[in-house]
């Protein structure tokens, strides 16, 4: 079940830290702290609910199944959609818009003042400030500049990621190495096709992968506001049935979310493999 070599002759045995678990015990160790939690959350439940059966603090399974059926395959006796899809479609559409600007942004920004030291000497200062900047005590001003709708939302998304994607990328940028331009301009290349030849290319997938680590932040971000600010989202329902103290709704509602978020991370990294299987960080 554990790897490693065998010690030397005269030396102790092997210590834990060199010890490697194989594939099924990595799989059961993997697993188990799942079961723990688990196991805990039905004791847990189990004991509140024979002292109370209406205690709502922690809902049965089946209590939350009925939920979840309620809410997926139930239509809305007001509105007639089934609020999970809806509540589903309208997140992911706002995260989406969100990321998208800010990939765009971050890259471009990055790839400019990572390449061209004239514009990193003007706007890495200017950047690092920008990050420093809570984004969330930036809502306020973003209900008033852009008002309550849709724009606000996917503004405030952008905000807070743009500036960690651009500082990645800068990053990424000044690690390529000097001499891949010096041979682009000892044949003839200009900055630009030095840019988009040379430095785009091997951006992408870096790109792919700053989009991945500000992910969890831009999903913060996107419950934030529609939690304040919405009639819609995945984020707006938890805090809408909150004050029924609703957990049979908001624990699968946060379980979803966290399948989603896992989809979303899955399905980049299968982009990055399938598009620049040479990047081996991507390819993880």
């Amino acid at each position: 079940m554990l790897r490693g070599g065998l010690p030397p002759q005269g030396l102790p045995m092997q210590r834990m830290i060199n010890m490697t678990p194989g594939r099924p015990l990595n799989l059961m160790l993997a697993l188990l702290p799942f079961v723990l939690l688990l196991l805990l959350y039905i004791v847990a439940s189990d004991a509140r609910l024979a002292e109370n059966p209406q205690d709502k603090l922690l809902p049965s399974f089946s209590q939350m199944g009925d939920a979840i059926h309620r809410m997926a395959f139930e239509p809305n006796k007001r509105t007639g959609e089934y609020l999970l899809w809806a509540d589903t479609a309208s997140s992911l559409t706002r995260l989406g818009m969100g990321v998208l600007v800010a990939a765009v942004l971050g890259l471009l920004i990055g790839m400019l003042t990572g390449a061209l030291p004239i514009v990193g000497s003007g706007v890495s200062p200017l950047l690092t400030v920008i990050s420093l900047v809570p984004p969330l005590a930036l809502l306020p001003v973003l209900f008033i500049v852009f008002g309550l709708g849709e724009l606000s939302k996917v503004v405030l998304i952008a905000v807070g990621i743009t500036p960690f994607i651009a500082r990645d990328i800068q990053r990424r940028t000044e690690e390529i190495p000097t001499e891949q331009l010096v041979k682009a301009q000892t044949l003839g290349a200009n900055t630009m096709q030095i840019l988009i030849r040379v430095v785009l290319p091997q951006l992408l997938p870096k790109l792919i992968d700053a989009v991945r680590l500000s992910l969890g932040a831009g999903w913060l971000f996107l419950i934030a506001a529609e939690a304040i600010a919405s009639t819609d989202g995945l984020g707006y329902r938890i805090f809408l049935v909150r004050r029924y103290l609703s957990m049979d709704v908001i624990l699968p509602y946060v379980a979803w979310i966290t399948f989603l978020a896992f989809i979303l991370d899955a399905l980049l990294a299968g982009l990055s493999r399938r598009l620049f299987p040479w990047n081996t960080q991507g390819g993880r």
